[in-house]
């Protein structure tokens, strides 16, 4: 296994590749990876998705029969994504099994037109996962407000969840919030509490955001405090007498996950939010390329405090900055949302062209 990434792995952090498409499953590069780079996971969404179906004729085969046979729009797409993370699953079941369910897990996520319908996304989550038929398959879910409400009943119906598009310590503490309502009304009615779960901090979008705004010394660096303080809140509260409770009979920890690092920026290192969080007990979802060049030249560093580090400090030189974090994180988080819509909208209209073209 690689060395650069098996340091990573030493220190105690799960390492996923947030990338999917048939052609690695069928040329066996997926199985390699694994093999090679020490991957337990991976993560996908609907812009993945989109690339995967729109760049490769890899789908037409399964978009002709597909369609023959009367499917079309998202019923048509769900089987065909469900059709690679099947066999994903089946290629991470045995650290899934090793590891007591805690790793081994691939992402599904459902429609970004459900944001604002927490019922409507506990039913699609619901729908999801059977249709799966895979113990290790997450289905992904916003933390936005109507998200968390889906997220503690998802949970408390048993259904896995990997919370999404998180960007601020106060949007991921709403959604281990909601993790812990779910586990809790579990307990309160007698069902077993261990429904697992993952909470993603997406980390890159912050210095994107204020890149052109940001004086000199304050570039590339909000991103890596934001994780830096979610971790502390994080870890405060996995030693929290809440936590303990329910850990005491049973439960699992809802674990953090770092998304959206790669670098923006091609002045900046490509590994820089790999290094900086590298932290026991989370987890990293890279794509291929953040991958491939951490295994080149990646140096895992000092480990992320649990307290934090100097997280407050450096977020208080933001805010003499002029930089409003908890205003950005709100419109990070809807403009997440509303590009998960985009794609998601030009991945149907996608499937439908390939549909008719394949078909004729």
């Amino acid at each position: 296994m690689n060395q650069n990434l098996q340091r990573l792995r030493a220190i105690g952090q799960s390492l996923w590749l947030d990338n999917i498409t048939r052609q690695m499953l069928d040329d066996g590069t997926l199985e390699r990876w694994i093999a090679e780079y020490g991957l337990t996971g991976l993560t996908s969404n609907p812009s993945i998705f989109d690339e995967a179906i729109g760049s490769s004729d890899a789908y037409d085969a399964g978009i002709r029969e597909k369609h023959g046979a009367g499917a079309s729009g998202e019923a048509l797409f769900l089987e065909l994504a469900l059709e690679d993370l099947r066999r994903a699953a089946d290629l991470f079941a045995p650290v899934h099994e090793a590891t007591g369910g805690v790793d081994g897990w691939v992402s599904m996520e459902v429609s970004p037109l459900l944001a604002d319908d927490a019922a409507g996304s506990v039913e699609a989550a619901r729908r999801i996962h059977a249709q799966a038929g895979r113990r290790n398959l997450f289905v992904k879910i916003p933390g936005t407000p109507a998200g968390n409400q889906a997220i503690e009943e998802a949970i408390y119906q048993g259904v896995p969840i990997n919370v999404t598009l998180l960007f601020s310590t106060a949007q991921y503490l709403a959604s281990a919030e909601a993790y812990l309502r779910g586990i809790e009304r579990r307990l309160a009615d007698g069902l077993d509490p261990v429904v697992e779960s993952v909470a993603s901090v997406f980390v890159s979008r912050w210095d994107r955001a204020i890149a052109d705004s940001a004086p000199e010394e304050l570039r590339n660096g909000l991103g890596i405090a934001m994780g830096m303080d979610s971790y502390r809140a994080y870890r405060e509260l996995l030693a929290s007498p809440r936590w303990k409770g329910l850990e005491a009979r049973g439960a699992h920890p809802q674990r953090l996950l770092w998304a959206s690092t790669s670098t923006k920026d091609p002045s900046a290192p490509d590994t820089l939010y790999i290094e900086a969080l590298a932290a026991p007990d989370t987890i990293n979802t890279m794509p291929p390329k953040t991958l491939q060049a951490f295994a080149e030249h990646g140096d895992a560093g000092a480990v992320l405090p649990v307290d934090g580090g100097d997280a407050r400090e450096r977020l208080q030189r933001y805010a003499d900055a002029g930089v409003d974090t908890a205003a950005l994180a709100q419109r990070l988080q809807e403009e997440g949302a509303e590009a998960f819509v985009k794609s998601w909208r030009q991945l149907l209209a996608r499937i439908d062209e390939k549909a008719g073209r394949v078909e004729g």
